[in-house]
């Protein structure tokens, strides 16, 4: 259990969890030992992915037991194997009123939890929130805890998808027309492809998935970095201006 945790990104806890919920099948036992397949690590990059989309657990049940049941829902839950691994890496937090509370205190409002849903960064299973990212909590409670207001970390967090969005276009077209045209460069229309050609298309895919987010990270890190120089050397030549002033 604890191997495929980590595999997935998740905690034992969270796994224990989804077993409880009966979101995943149960192990093969020998004896005492229980042993996890590849199977199941698809099921949770599964729930994870459905999550991510805004989801809830109790829909998600319903929709593999749909599946589980022989009807037609395979494809919209992705339960056959994937062409390529998630990108994403992003780990789901289950989180009580209370605990919501505990992060934001006052900024808890009817309208920053609209806000929150709308995007996608909260939603409703139950009694409970599920927020789709550890990572993405965490820094809106430091940034909320500096004294940014929720509604404002929101709308950045509004503007940052959009960009996101905009980035991941862009890498998508850069793969599609000069790699993927040379790892398969008969069309659909040509000919069916075949699952020589889909392994071609996941390795490659495979290969480069650490290079947009490294592009990404070196440009915001020297983009920070020269915003962060810029507003330094205004402010100090405000400085500079109040001092002549008042030495005048």
């Amino acid at each position: 259990m604890a191997e495929l945790a980590k595999e997935a990104g998740i905690t034992v806890r969270t796994l224990r969890f989804y077993r409880e919920r009966k979101l995943i099948p149960p192990p093969r036992r020998e004896g005492r030992i229980a042993w996890y397949n590849e199977h199941h690590l698809a099921r949770l990059r599964t729930i994870g992915a459905l999550l991510e989309r805004g989801h809830t657990l109790g829909g998600i049940g319903e929709l593999l037991a749909a599946f589980e049941s022989g009807r037609d829902v395979g494809e919209l839950l992705g339960l056959d194997a994937p062409l390529v691994p998630p990108w994403s890496e992003e780990t789901p937090v289950r989180l009580t009123p209370e605990e919501l509370a505990d992060h934001f205190r006052d900024d808890i409002t009817p309208e920053n939890l609209t806000a929150s849903l709308d995007i996608g960064y909260l939603a409703v299973d139950g009694d409970e929130f599920v927020h789709i990212s550890r990572r993405l909590l965490d820094a809106s409670t430091e940034l909320v805890n500096k004294g940014v207001p929720l509604a404002a970390v929101l709308e950045a967090g509004r503007q940052v998808r959009a960009h996101a969005d905009a980035l991941a276009d862009l890498f998508t077209a850069l793969i599609r027309t000069h790699v993927l045209a040379d790892v398969l460069p008969a069309t659909p229309t040509d000919r069916p492809p075949t699952p020589q050609d889909v392994g071609r298309i996941a390795d490659t895919i495979d290969k480069l998935r650490p290079l947009p987010k490294g592009v990404v990270e070196a440009e915001l890190s020297m983009a920070m970095d020269r915003r962060i120089r810029r507003e330094i050397e205004q402010w100090l030549r405000a400085c500079g201006d109040e001092e002549d002033g008042e030495g005048g």
